[in-house]
């Protein structure tokens, strides 16, 4: 009896082992994202939750995310409580530098993926993700001066910064490719990706100074000169997600920056094959398929020839292959 009791308590132990380990193997990867900024902006930030979204969807992850509103205050709190409830942090705008390189080398046993700027050396634990937004610009820039009936286009940009300089640049050397003789106004800049008023106010001033396109990359912000291109009838290109259906009459394309499609992809990596390229920063460039242009579906207004999309399609794979060389700020 003593025997059998043993074997069966034996038995039971070794059950309840298994169904635990079978129980760790099942849960679900939480991954949580922390927004520097806030929700809203129909492109850049709505994006990374959407890619969440899609994660839920297709893996089972259990998501949820935080916004610090331009908070700075905020910044390192977030990361750490969403680093201490979950298996993968990802960390949304570039204002996460200081408060990733103090997070990050502390909490090793969570995966931090840090989109839109380059941070290494801090542990295999810490993936960058940056964006050749100037490719992608360059292109937008073409489109721009080809479509601008007075030959002059210009730039609202949230903040005078590296990231966003990168845009404009390229924005500009596209314009000039298209026309050398054209003019591509200075940028302007409201130092706010929060304000709307701000941003009608800085395209009225370019739509006064003789620009009928302006590229508006500047969060939310830029939802003020999608207002204003409607109020003085003139065009606008939308940013990081494709916002033509904002208003298709008058933005007449967009320069796409898929950061929810980015993120969603090296999670996605990790869940199918355990790879995580801690460590590293990936250059998401036109090449990845992760920049390039959008101009809605064909149920909208389409400023843009067929024809005209072609030609871009030609100059997007000569900068693939390097015929090209954008202009950069990095």
């Amino acid at each position: 009896m003593k025997r059998f009791l043993s074997i069966l308590l034996s038995a039971l132990m070794l059950l309840s082992l298994t169904n635990a380990v079978a129980t760790a193997e099942e849960a679900p990867l939480t991954v949580a994202v922390c927004i520097a900024e806030a929700l809203g902006d129909m492109g850049f930030n709505d994006s990374s939750v959407q890619g969440l979204t899609d994660l839920e969807a297709d893996y089972g992850v259990v998501g949820s995310y935080v916004e610090c509103k331009s908070d700075a205050s905020k910044y390192q709190s977030a990361l750490v409580d969403a680093a201490e409830a979950n298996d993968v942090v990802v960390a949304v705008g570039w204002q996460f530098w200081d408060a990733l390189t103090a997070v990050v080398p502390q909490m090793p046993d969570t995966l931090f993926i840090f989109v839109d700027n380059g941070l290494d050396g801090l542990g295999d634990n810490l993936l960058s993700i940056v964006y050749a937004e100037n490719e992608g610009s360059f292109l937008a820039g073409y489109l721009a001066m080809k479509t601008s009936a007075t030959q002059t286009v210009g730039f609202v940009g949230g903040e005078d910064s590296d990231t966003i300089n990168n845009f404009y640049v390229g924005y500009k050397q596209g314009a000039l490719y298209a026309n050398a003789s054209g003019t591509v106004l200075e940028p302007v800049y409201a130092g706010d990706y929060e304000s709307p008023d701000k941003g009608k106010e800085l395209a009225n001033t370019l739509y006064g100074a003789g620009a009928d396109v302006v590229f508006a990359v500047a969060g939310k912000t830029g939802l003020g000169v999608f207002e204003a291109a409607k109020e003085q009838d003139r065009y606008a290109i939308g940013v990081d997600s494709d916002q033509k259906y904002i208003d298709p009459d008058h933005i007449i394309c967009s320069m796409k920056k898929d950061i929810g499609g980015s993120v969603y992809s090296v999670v996605a990596n990790y869940l199918d094959d355990g790879v995580f390229e801690g460590g590293t920063i990936w250059d998401a460039d036109m090449s990845s398929g992760f920049v390039g242009i959008g101009y809605g579906d064909d149920t909208m207004t389409q400023q843009i020839s067929a024809e005209l999309k072609a030609e871009t399609e030609t100059l997007a794979q000569q900068i693939i292959n390097g015929e090209i060389v954008v202009d950069s700020t990095r």
